[in-house]
């Protein structure tokens, strides 16, 4: 539908997107995860299509396999990490009055992008 992105380790793509909401697909390779991050004006829910995702919601680590969903809240620090063999593939759903792809806080990252923090649109 939309916009897609390859990310060091993977990649997003956008299904639907409308006001108030927007639905991706993310795609993490095996070893692979994605920065430690918050952000400021929306919400995630994550379910989990195929793959074993480890997933760390402010400091705490659960593990969510096949149909299996969590759940983000505005501004809890946050981070998917595949720790096996196998491609892992989520359904991220951001609820929010904003989800532009500048929202967001990197606290820590694997590639060198922790200090940078776009400017967040007002809501």
């Amino acid at each position: 539908m939309g916009d897609s992105e390859t990310r060091p380790w993977g990649s997003w793509h956008v299904i639907d997107i409308g006001p108030g909401y927007k639905v991706k697909r993310i795609e993490v390779l095996p070893g692979s995860r994605l920065s430690y991050q918050t952000h400021d004006h929306r919400s995630e829910h994550w379910v989990v299509i195929y793959g074993k995702a480890t997933c760390v919601i402010d400091g705490v680590t659960t593990v969510a396999g096949p149909g299996e969903s969590v759940d983000v809240a505005v501004g809890q620090a946050h981070r998917i990490c595949n720790e096996t063999d196998e491609p892992l593939s989520i359904i991220e759903v951001q609820r929010g009055g904003y989800t532009g792809e500048d929202d967001i806080v990197r606290l820590e990252d694997d590639f060198g992008r922790a200090e940078q923090k776009a400017a967040t649109a007002e809501a």
